[in-house]
């Protein structure tokens, strides 16, 4: 599994799906974008990209060994919510927010009515809008592989490593909010439990009281270790996949290829999400139009001035 450090020391770790317990690792696109990725040797070191052109999308990603991306089935969820209960208790969320959650609505006229259940997360962009504005100062840092294959990147509050993986530092975050604001999903929120750990004024900001963004970080502990996210591992009709989307033969990759329905919520904004659906089809609207829980508690989009 990638291991993020700040110094070129690496950590070795297992990837999720490596072993038999866990089957064969991750995923592609098709055969169009793995035309275009190059392959790494074993062991080969890359440095990060000047920070003059104020890199914040990663470059790499399409690249690295891994690049997590994630599946979510609609013709199996149930909209039982198992996922969002098993997020909270292992992420320890507060209450009033949500790192993922299903968004629900019905369809048709009585008597002929169904009900729609469309499952949220970060989306892990392959260009995150979230990563535009973030004032803090870049810092780099490696990201190690199991194979051995090294890479640079820059790290600002909110980041995106070279595997995919959109996070955030809460050690750095200065509280302002832009992030919470710029993300088209509403996947971000300000913990209000805890302080931020950066200094506003360090970036030309006054926050009276300033509190760090939170978000899904598809469980990167549990990554690191060799486990599938909560949320997948808590899902009863296995409707939710986690994989590496440069690996052409993961469950993940083969699922995205053989489906005639594959496609991603809000695909207009632009922001290339890696969490892809299948079954969606015409029941987008209910993602605009369903039921939130998140409009309800109103907090998640809250966001105070800076």
């Amino acid at each position: 599994m990638p291991t993020d450090t700040k110094s070129s020391s690496p950590t070795r770790r297992r990837l999720l799906e490596q072993g038999a317990a866990l089957g064969a690792g991750a995923a592609a696109l098709g055969a169009a974008a793995l035309a275009g990725r190059t392959a790494r040797a074993h062991g080969e070191s890359t440095s990060a990209p000047s920070c003059d052109g104020d890199v914040r999308a990663n470059p790499d990603q399409d690249d690295a060994p891994v690049r997590w991306g994630f599946l979510v089935d609609l013709d199996r969820c149930r909209g039982c919510d198992a996922c969002s209960v098993a997020c909270k208790t292992q992420n320890d969320v507060r209450l009033g927010v949500f790192r993922n959650g299903v968004i629900k609505g019905e369809k048709g006229t009585f008597p002929d009515t169904r009900r729609v259940f469309i499952p949220w997360l970060c989306n892990h962009c392959k260009d995150p809008a979230c990563l535009k504005r973030c004032p803090v100062d870049p810092v780099k840092a490696v990201l190690s592989f199991e194979d051995g294959t090294e890479i640079e990147y820059w790290r600002r509050a909110t980041y995106q490593r070279p595997d995919g993986l959109v996070l955030v530092d809460q050690d750095r975050c200065v509280g302002c909010g832009y992030c919470v604001e710029d993300c088209p999903y509403g996947a971000r929120y300000l913990d209000w439990s805890k302080p931020a750990g950066g200094d506003p004024a360090s970036v030309g900001l006054d926050i009276a009281d300033p509190h760090p963004v939170d978000k899904c970080d598809l469980c990167v502990t549990r990554l690191q270790n060799g486990v599938v996210p909560a949320c997948v591992n808590t899902c009863p009709s296995d409707a939710r996949l986690a994989g590496n989307l440069n690996d052409p033969n993961s469950e993940i990759s083969r699922r995205i290829a053989e489906a005639t329905d594959v496609t991603t919520l809000l695909p207009d904004v632009g922001t290339l999400p890696r969490v892809f659906y299948i079954g969606l089809g015409d029941d987008a609207d209910v993602y605009i139009e369903g039921y939130d829980i998140r409009e309800d508690a109103l907090l998640q989009f809250n966001t105070p001035g800076a």
